[in-house]
Parts: structure tokens; sequence; C-alpha cells
């Protein structure tokens, strides 16, 4: 839920113009979809998985059909082959064994065996795979029941866990369809619903589904959150840090009700999520890398000349939501100065790894303040951006013996758990 990221870099090809595809063989049978997840009348899903691709391998353990939008057969890709798309001009060819196709605009990859799996770039998944040819190269989606999208994204998101959090996967799973629901179409423009990155949801595909997160599917299929008959504003990150944040402190637009600021802790006072390797954390910059790091994040953030961050003289919060987490942050170069507010802080005070803050719930200390900053240090609380649903409090709250209906209500209070279908 934060900047589009549709792929890694791992995942596109150079954009380069390339050399004549080469079919790869397949090393290894490739994986099923293992027990099939019952389809029902559930909705469909289009994940992007991959946007401005250059070059991408396309394969399936079950033979797959080729077929164009108006559902004419073009080829069958034999089972266990591997084929080769490539962008060419303002389209697309596909390629196997010293043959090349004409170019095409769009594409659908269906198994003949409904249980295979469709295999993009290696990595295997349910349903079909569309590729069609966007601005830049190519557009691979995956379309499938919204019950078999879900185990992917569950045990991407929650990983694997012991048999005394499964009530945290159940909930996960309500707040995951809920997302997914209500968000259905949000890049429509684009030729898909949802990415499979943080931008949305992560989604994993068949590689990363878990035993119990597929029974953690079955088990609250077809359940969502709703408010005044709606699926509602499903937020959810890793870690509150002890309390998490109203909507319209981090997301334009989003007071609603449901998403108020709540405490995570228990009867006794203690906190849910304290159980989180990311509940306390300390980063500290030495001036030199302060500098350095604000030379790179301010520019885009706060319309600063990167030369012009030459002395950094003063860094102090000035402002706090409600919830105690920074909302607005003074930064001193020897001028005026520069106000950064929300979201953004945790953009600029970046990690020397480049990763953001972890989160806006912290104190700082910079030392040297007024004439020149020598060292900060930042101790924070919590990872993510507060708002919802906490995922290491919603493990605390099942082994201390909450239910998944108990945990979804305690961090959308007001909402109504309901079967959509």
């Amino acid at each position: 839920m934060a900047l589009l990221l549709l792929a890694p870099a791992s995942c596109v090809s150079s954009s380069k113009p390339a050399a004549r595809p080469v079919p790869q063989p397949i090393p290894a049978p490739l994986p099923t979809a293992r027990a099939p997840i019952p389809a029902g009348r559930d909705p469909e899903v289009r994940i992007g998985l991959l946007v401005g691709a250059g070059i991408v391998s396309v394969g399936g353990g079950a033979a797959l059909a080729v077929t164009q939008p108006d559902g004419s057969h073009l080829w069958m890709i034999p089972a266990g082959e591997t084929w080769q798309v490539a962008t060419a001009g303002n389209g697309f060819t596909m390629a196997s064994r010293g043959w090349t196709s004409s170019s095409l605009e769009s594409v659908t990859l269906a198994p003949n065996d409904p249980g295979a799996a469709v295999m993009v770039n290696g990595r295997p998944y349910r349903g079909l795979a569309v590729i069609l040819r966007d601005g830049i190269g190519l557009t691979v989606v995956n379309r499938l029941g919204m019950e078999s999208y879900l185990p992917g994204v569950i045990s991407a998101e929650m990983g694997r866990r012991d048999p005394g959090d499964r009530e945290a996967l159940r909930a996960q799973a309500v707040v995951s369809r809920t997302y997914a629901l209500r968000n259905l179409g949000r890049w429509k423009a684009q030729g898909f619903d949802l990415t499979g990155t943080v931008s949305d949801q992560v989604y994993s595909g068949l590689t990363g589904e878990t035993a119990e997160g597929r029974v953690a599917v079955a088990d609250t299929r077809g359940q969502v959150l709703t408010y005044q008959g709606a699926p509602i504003d499903a937020f959810f990150y890793s870690t509150c840090g002890g309390h998490t944040a109203e909507g319209s402190e981090v997301f334009k637009g989003a007071a609603r009700p449901y998403l108020r600021s709540v405490a995570d802790q228990a009867g006794d006072g203690s906190v849910y999520c304290s159980i989180s390797p990311r509940y306390r954390w300390r980063e500290e910059w030495t001036g030199d890398a302060l500098q350095s790091i604000l030379q790179r994040s301010l520019p885009p953030v706060a319309g600063v000349r990167s030369e012009d961050v030459h002395q950094v003289t003063d860094l102090r919060v000035t402002r706090r939501t409600r919830s105690g987490r920074v909302d607005q942050l003074a930064i001193g170069l020897g001028g005026p100065e520069i106000k950064v507010e929300g979201p953004a802080i945790r953009q600029v005070l970046r990690l020397a790894s480049g990763e953001p803050l972890r989160s806006n719930a912290f104190t700082l200390v910079a030392a040297g303040a007024g004439q020149r900053v020598t060292h900060l240090t930042v101790d924070g609380m919590g990872a993510g951006h507060g708002v919802g649903f906490c995922q290491w409090g919603a493990v605390g709250r099942a082994r201390a013996g909450q239910r998944f209906e108990q945990i979804v209500e305690a961090y959308f209070p007001g909402t109504t758990l309901e079967r959509r279908y």
C-alpha cells in the first residue's frame, strides 16, 4: 500500500533489444496446484505480476492452450516446455526451439488440467496467465478466483505459523479478502485489479503457499468485513508498537469510523504486538551520513536541490498526531527551515540500506542541533503505517486465546463480519 512497484528488478529482463530468444529446458518436474481450492461462485481477481518486462518465460506442468482475446486458439505449449515471450515493435512474439511467432498484442495461457500451474519466469501460479503489450514492455496478469488467490497472499504476508497462531491467519484471510474485494478494478487502466506487491498486498503464487494458509482461507471462505453494507478499507501492516493510528493520520480522505486509534493492549497492560522483532528499535546516523541521506531523499520530497544540503543545522519534531506519531519534522540547512509532513517523513529519514524508516512512531535526539548536527539517534516503535490491522498484534491476540472474529473487531471497531458468497 505504498508506491507502485509492480515487479522486482530480478523479475524483469533488460529493456535493451534482445537477441533471438532461446527456449530453456525445465530441469525438474513442475509443481502442480496440489489440493485444488473449490472455485464456487467467488469473484475472479486479476493480479499484475509484471509490468514493463522485456522478456518473459512461460510454461506449465500440463499443456497450455494459447488463445487470443476473442477466444480463438493459436497454439498449444507442450507440458514441461518453456517458451520465451519478447517485445517486438508495438507487439510481442512467442518463441520456441528456433520458431518465432508473428507479432501479437494479447494472449491468454490456460492449462489443459485445471489443477496444474502456469509458470511465469519460473514461478508457478494457479489459474490463467494473460500477456499484454504495455507502453514500455510486457504486462503479465494472473487471472484466478478469489479463494485460489488468497493462499498465496496469506502465506506471503504472515509466513509459516505455528498451530497456535491459526486464528491470526484466519483474521488475515478475512482482512486480505476484504481488501481485495474492496479494490477490484483499482488498476483497471493497466489491465488488472491489484498488484502482487506492497502497493496492494504481497502475493507469492503457488510457491509461497503453506498448508496452514490454505486452511485459514477455507475456514473463512467468503467472509469479509463491512460497514453500512459495503466492504471496508481494510488496511494492514506489520507492527503498531502499542497503538494503532487513525486513518486520516496517514491516508488522505480515510477518516472512517472504523479506522480509529486503538490501544493494542491486554487487560494487564501488556502489548499484544510486543512479540514482534520490530516492536522497539533504534537507528543512528553520523552527521556526515545524515547529510548524505538527506541529499538523496529531500529533493524529491521537499523540492530542495541536493547541493543545498551541505550542512544540517537542526532536526526536530514539531507536530505529532493524536496517536503520538510524528506528523511534522523540521530540518535546518542553514537557511529557512524545511518542513516534512506525514508519510513523507519515513521516506526522508532513510536507512543506510536505502529503506525508509520503519514507522512514524519515534523520538529523536540530534546532537549539535543549533549549530551542526553531528549525530542523530532515533528510537522507534513498530513497523508500517499503523492504520487498521496489526499483523503481529493479531498473532499475540491469537496466542492469548482470541478468535479471529474478536481480532478483526478489535482493529476495525464497529464493522460487521459478513459472508458474501
